[in-house]
């Protein structure tokens, strides 16, 4: 972290205020509870004059991910969330892991300080900036008040951080990813304000992802903003549902057995249903677990899926059921599939780890497209 501060020029009054900090105890770890799956296909390889992007708020690199299968280079990418600082800096691990040998350096520090720090180090006119704020105060179980967000100091700050990018950067193509309601807060019109300012022309809506070929039901909010020219967010493909995605991993997968009230949601389903292979929800608190058909995509993949409310793995999240009485445990391989990871990505083996790069991470397949298409237009454009 020091290191990394002096690499972005940081003053010796910054470092000292670093090191004094008060640090967090480290638990111990927790146990391997996945087995990664094997990286058999090989990763893209980008020409030295690819396009190159920052990614602000990056997690495990799902909208890099979709960069790299769109031929952009991914320079910078920052991601520390001080609130899981053990999760987090796995989470940062795995993003090294994965997009290093493309030349991406992965600051661990907030948003927040490396604006506060000028974004020394940043290049200017990146071809790309993308942003995800942190979205848990505008997710829908944090908002249960006549559907308001309950915006923070800290969700203000990091608004604030991203418009600071913005201005600094000056990229040619800015983009945005959240849940629905952040577009209602004050942090999104801080962010508005500032594309505005600059100059901009903004399209962002509530898109569904399972209408761009994701194999999973996920609404976000996605922002597309450039200048000089207009990039629009990509025109909509055949839905698929999420046992075509996955058919051929299912035999590899763990045997499982229903728990009693998935048994009792499947006895429900074949009472007015014809059989058919089913996905079923191993958790959901009070309420039966929710299942959906082979041919429709999945519910939305949340990173509660994969751990408890101490943050512990799930050894199993959900199930199959197939016509002929088999049932067996999705696995991470699964998830990351119907979240729209290529084959290439390799995950941590820890369930809590894997599941929540699979969980807030933006839909690589999706990313690809919005970047295809931002790319199909950028390459016309005037300089």
């Amino acid at each position: 972290m020091i290191r990394t501060m002096q690499q972005l020029l940081a003053t010796r009054e910054n470092i000292i205020a670093f090191i004094k900090k008060p640090k967090t105890k480290k638990t111990s770890p927790k146990s391997d509870v996945c087995k990664n799956f094997d990286n058999t296909y090989k990763k893209p390889t980008l020409p030295d004059d690819a396009p190159i992007a920052v990614v602000l708020f990056a997690g495990g690199g799902g909208i890099e991910a979709g960069m790299v299968q769109a031929g952009i280079r991914p320079v910078i990418a920052v991601e520390f969330d001080p609130t899981k600082p053990d999760l987090s800096r796995a989470i940062t691990l795995n993003h090294h892991r994965n997009f290093s040998e493309y030349g991406c350096r992965i600051i661990q520090l907030t948003v927040q300080e490396i604006a506060r720090l000028g974004f020394l180090g940043f290049p200017r006119y990146p071809d790309y900036l993308h942003a995800s704020p942190v979205c848990a105060n505008f997710s829908q179980a944090h908002t249960a008040k006549a559907g308001k967000g309950i915006e923070t100091p800290d969700d203000l700050s990091a608004a604030i951080a991203v418009a600071e990018a913005i201005r600094q950067l000056q990229p040619r193509v800015f983009t945005l990813e959240n849940v629905p309601r952040y577009q209602n807060s004050q942090s999104f019109a801080i962010i508005l304000n500032a594309l505005e300012q600059e100059g901009y022309s903004v399209t962002y809506s509530v898109v569904n992802m399972a209408d761009f070929g994701l194999p999973q039901a996920r609404r976000r909010l996605v922002l597309i903003a450039s200048r000089g020219f207009r990039v629009a967010i990509p025109a909509h493909r055949k839905s698929i549902g999420w046992y075509d995605a996955i058919a051929h991993l299912i035999p590899m997968m763990t045997d499982s057995q229903l728990l009693l009230k998935q048994q009792q949601a499947l006895e429900k389903f074949l009472a007015g249903n014809a059989p058919t292979p089913l996905l079923i929800e191993r958790v959901g608190g009070r309420k039966l677990p929710k299942y959906k058909p082979g041919s429709q995509p999945a519910n939305t993949i949340l990173r509660s899926h994969f751990t408890d409310h101490k943050g512990c793995n799930r050894s199993k999240f959900a199930d199959i059921w197939l016509p002929d009485g088999t049932v067996k445990s999705l696995s991470i391989e699964g998830a990351a599939t119907l979240q729209g990871f290529p084959s290439w990505y390799e995950f941590p083996y820890e369930t809590a780890t894997a599941g929540s790069i699979i969980g807030y991470s933006v839909p690589p397949s999706f990313a690809a497209q919005l970047f295809m298409s931002a790319q199909s237009i950028l390459k016309g454009a005037k300089v």
